[in-house]
């Protein structure tokens, strides 16, 4: 590679960056400040180092320009939502009493007041917090914030660029307020939000921020005429801006397509796109427009979102190729670090011919930084780190993790047949009442039931060698028998076992598994301070032997009421997991359906008569452009019929989903072929209801009336309200009563009294049907 002058060095930067902490400091901090074992000023002090840490890391590493307001307590996209001022009326009087606690009351809610909606970020597994506007809604800058973390990292001696959420993909993430005609459009704001940003961009400019970058994620979507021509406007807006730093706008998770030209053409300074979700589509389509004369482009080359090492030749042909196109060619991630793990050297458990397949957040810097410097400099300059990848990536290709002939022959051999019920649902459905003998409007919970510190002392003790399998496992009957014990006391029609053995939904089978790799650090950012251990799946996946058979049988041995079988199913166990990246999703699925199809066989032979296979991930994996759609949900509604479609006629399959938009796959829901379906839908109002409805869903829904990721607990006549509004939508000899999700994050005391007041809330409904 021709070796690049000085004036013109490709600079090394990212989007943002993981923000607990190497031992999830904020999550501790944030935790204990809820818990009022930490101050404000503690928490604010914490925060303040964390980024510290982060920064200095950063520049370590070599990168040129590191981002700063990508950092939050909850969430950014509601730390939009505070810096545009559009605080819902409801939260208005907490802001105004203390900033900090009306923040978490927006993000958790109180028990006076509902949180803001929650729901996916694209197609991740990482959470937002819905912005919530009307016709009335009136917008404030509100700069503080992002003015004192770029002044923190100036005052470090680094170069910075602020990073905000774009205001097209602010409105475009919005939802119309409660109370607001559901027809309404937030982007009709978009004229009443642009001098919003155009003062926070002179208080960065003020402040000494130099580039801003501005994240249009949104635009990767399909989008019509009307919201192209807004984009158009804004940055025609915001460009024309004369008290500005250079704008940066950035994309990423997809081709930006038909929004390419229209950002190529306005008067903004620069460009990020993803070229590792769709390298060739960007990259002609940058051709097509004549490529971005006297503009930056950072040229997004190292995958964000999974953990595999970077193919370093590649992607300086990737950048290679694009020299020619832009007046400059910067190197980075093709999205935000937040969705990787912070350094896979801190895995001390993974053999170490396989650790070195994998990159995390601190591993991927150093990638970015090598491809810039043999940009810059050419390849001579970084033939060690060349020569080293080339051996790492022939290593795992060569690995017999990776090809399981048994595997890949029982996968090749499935049948359409296979993927079938044995009798279609109307002749399933009443053979399933006759052996399960439910009321109207039956109760169940979810799955999963509080993690109590008693119970993760017990799994650290195990570990630890403080106690022994026997020792643990008669503590996990104990917790067992308590959750049975309290379900039945408190009226509960179908049961659960409560999960007491999972440390996570998709981590537990992933240990049992062959293919899967588990960290013991690798922590990434679910919402809020949820955080999860993503496993790696990185071979042929099969299953050596029952994975929840025992504790389901033996709950089943504590009460005469069904207590559910519980699996994660096959999209989840792909979408939760980083997924390999050297075969079609579709085959992978495929391996992990069959194996989960052994354990729901198993589970049935052990008299288990409800089996649950949840799929909480189906939505969020759906692929951003309509077209890429089809594809994705034959293989996906394939690999869950394939799960579950080798049980009897009277065995009742369920599914969950939850935190996504319903409306976009009813078909595929219908198509899974599940006897009964729970879905989220507290914070929506029960839309979900509708939205079957409207489809015509023929089958069974449980649309939840308890949002378990608040500390509320909502009382029976607010169940009540929620399933009355369900029937209007959902017959009720088809209307199944159920929280949300599960209840793993949630205390006991909030627990119980939820779900006493939603079995109180059945009770009450039923009892007017049988009056009506």
């Amino acid at each position: 590679m021709t070796t690049k002058s000085a004036a013109a060095a490709a600079r090394a930067t990212v989007y943002g960056y993981p923000r607990q902490g190497a031992n999830r400091e904020l999550k501790k901090a944030v935790e204990g400040y809820w818990k009022g074992r930490v101050t404000a000023t503690e928490l604010r002090a914490t925060a303040a180092e964390l980024r510290s840490v982060t920064w200095r890391r950063l520049a370590a590493a070599g990168l040129h320009e590191v981002p700063t307001g990508d950092f939050s307590y909850y969430d950014h996209v509601l730390d939009t939502t505070v810096m545009v001022g559009a605080i819902p009326d409801r939260h208005r009087a907490a802001v105004a009493a203390d900033q900090l606690d009306g923040y978490f009351a927006m993000a958790r809610g109180t028990q006076e007041v509902a949180p803001l909606e929650m729901t996916k970020w694209f197609d991740t597994n990482y959470h937002y917090l819905v912005p919530e506007l009307g016709p009335d809604t009136v917008f404030a800058a509100d700069s503080a914030k992002q003015v004192a973390e770029l002044t923190e990292a100036l005052a470090l001696g680094l170069s910075a660029r602020p990073v905000l959420v774009g205001p097209v993909t602010y409105l475009l993430l919005a939802k119309p307020a409660p109370g607001v005609p559901a027809d309404f459009e937030p982007l009709t704001l978009l004229d009443r939000l642009l001098p919003v940003y155009a003062e926070i961009l002179a208080d960065l400019r003020a402040a000494g921020a130099d580039w801003v970058q501005l994240d249009e994620p949104a635009l990767v979507q399909d989008r019509t005429p009307a919201e192209l021509n807004a984009a158009a406007r804004a940055y025609r807006d915001l460009g024309a801006l004369t008290d500005r730093p250079k704008l940066l706008v950035a994309s990423y998770f997809d081709r930006l397509g038909e929004a390419l030209p229209v950002l190529a053409k306005a008067p903004v300074e620069g460009l990020a796109l993803d070229f590792t979700e769709a390298a060739a589509q960007n990259l002609d389509a940058l051709a097509a427009v004549g490529g971005l004369p006297g503009k930056r482009l950072v040229a997004g080359v190292v995958n964000g979102r999974n953990v595999w090492v970077n193919d370093l030749e590649k992607s300086l042909a990737t950048l290679g190729t694009l020299l020619g196109l832009a007046d400059r060619v910067d190197v980075s991630a093709s999205c935000s670090l937040l969705h990787v793990p912070l350094d896979a050297a801190a895995e001390r458990d993974i053999d170490p011919g396989i650790l070195r397949w994998l990159a995390f957040a601190e591993q991927k810097t150093a990638e970015i930084a090598t491809l810039a410097k043999g940009l810059t400099l050419g390849t001579d300059a970084i033939a060690a780190e060349l020569s080293a990848n080339r051996a790492d990536l022939a290593s795992r290709a060569g690995s017999p993790l990776t090809h399981d002939p048994a595997v890949r022959a029982r996968a090749a051999a499935v049948t359409e047949a296979d993927a079938r019920r044995s009798q279609p649902y109307a002749e399933r459905t009443a053979a399933q009442r006759a052996r399960l003998g439910l009321p109207l409007l039956p109760t169940t919970t979810i799955g999963s039931f509080p993690q109590t510190g008693e119970l993760r002392t017990a799994r650290a003790d195990l570990r630890a060698g403080r106690i022994d399998t026997a020792g643990y496992e008669e503590r996990i009957k104990a917790e067992i028998r308590e959750v049975i014990g309290f379900q039945e006391k408190a009226g509960l029609d179908v049961l659960v076992h409560g999960e007491a053995e999972r440390n996570d939904m998709v981590q537990y089978f992933a240990e049992q598994l062959t293919g899967y790799l588990a960290t013991q650090h690798g922590w990434v950012q679910s919402y809020g301070t949820r955080y999860v251990r993503p496993p790696i799946l990185a071979g042929d996946i099969s299953r050596p032997g029952p994975m929840t058979v025992r504790w389901t049988s033996y709950a089943q041995s504590l009460t005469d009421r069904p207590v559910k079988g519980m699996l994660t199913g096959p999209v989840t166990m792909l979408a939760w997991s980083f997924v390999r990246d050297d075969q079609p999703l579709g085959d992978t699925a495929r391996q992990v359906a069959l194996a989960l199809r052994d354990e729901v066989n198993d589970l049935e032979l052990a008299g288990t008569s409800v089996i649950q296979v949840d799929e909480p991930a189906l939505r969020e994996t759906l692929p951003l452009r309509a077209a890429d759609r089809p594809g994705y949900l034959d293989w996906a509604t394939e690999a869950f019929r394939l799960s579950t479609c080798g049980v009897r006629p009277d065995t009742q399959i369920h599914t969950h989903m939850c935190y996504a938009e319903f409306g976009d796959i009813v078909r595929a829901i219908d198509d899974l072929d599940a006897d009964v379906i729970s879905l989220e839908a507290a914070r929506s109002h029960m839309q979900v209801a509708r939205e079957l409805a409207d489809h015509g869903y023929p089958r069974e829904a449980g649309p939840g009336v308890y949002d378990i990721h608040s500390p509320r607990v909502p009382s029976a006549e607010e169940a009540a309200g929620l399933l009355r509004t369900g029937l209007g939508a959902i017959p009720a000899e088809r209307l199944w009563v159920n929280p949300d999700c599960g209840l793993k994050t949630r205390g006991w005391p909030e627990t119980r009294a939820s779900l006493e007041n939603l079995v109180t809330a059945a009770r009450t409904v039923r009892e007017e049907l049988a009056g009506a």
